[in-house]
């Protein structure tokens, strides 16, 4: 029974966070919601017993959410006092997601064993007898699932190499350096005459 209620009580939170993500006008606000997001789908990990995964959702993702979230405060013009205006408007809602947030805490740490025997497939039954969490993580990734491993590491290639080519695109009135103009150059082509004194310039 308590697992259950944890259940639908993580999956709820994260899917109406994931809603609020999305809808969110301020980026702030969705940024936020994005960690609640994770926060749930941590506790989700843990009732499935995978406390690896939860912990390393929690360092990994939340930790580079919040350098993330330094980065939207600084390179953003958001105005503060625009913000703290519906503070005490927003203060029951703020209440009542830390209120959820501390249920679920409570939950994970009375109903650790609770997922235990929770079975969604025969690979996902946990790391037999004698092995750890993280060396069956291990195992199961580099061999059962070796192929699907490798083709989420080309596309993550895929989306830096796109992210790459769109930030480097052409613009106009921008001085590049042209690699083929500079080899095709000739002595002829080059700077003649002796260097030129301290503050005269370069006559061509």
């Amino acid at each position: 029974m308590t697992a259950a209620f944890a259940f639908y009580l993580f999956a709820i939170t994260l899917l109406t966070g994931g809603l609020l993500v999305i809808t969110s006008k301020n980026p702030v606000h969705s940024v936020l919601w994005l960690i609640v997001c994770f926060f749930n789908a941590a506790g989700l990990f843990i009732l499935l017993g995978a406390e690896f995964l939860a912990m390393l959702l929690i360092i990994v993702y939340v930790g580079a959410v919040a350098v993330l979230f330094l980065f939207v405060v600084m390179m953003l013009d958001i105005d503060f006092r625009a913000l703290r205006r519906g503070t005490l408007q927003n203060l029951p809602l703020g209440l009542f997601v830390a209120g959820i947030i501390l249920a679920e805490v409570l939950l994970v740490a009375t109903g650790w064993e609770a997922g235990q025997g929770v079975i969604i497939h025969e690979a996902l039954a946990g790391p037999p007898p004698g092995m750890s969490n993280t060396q069956w993580i291990g195992s199961q990734l580099y061999t059962r699932y070796f192929f699907v491993f490798s083709m989420s590491g080309l596309i993550l290639l895929a989306a830096m190499i796109g992210a790459i080519v769109l930030t480097h695109r052409r613009r106009v009135g921008t001085r590049k350096q042209d690699i083929s103009v500079q080899v095709a150059r000739t002595p002829a082509g080059t700077l003649q005459g002796a260097r030129p004194a301290l503050g005269e310039g370069v006559k061509l």
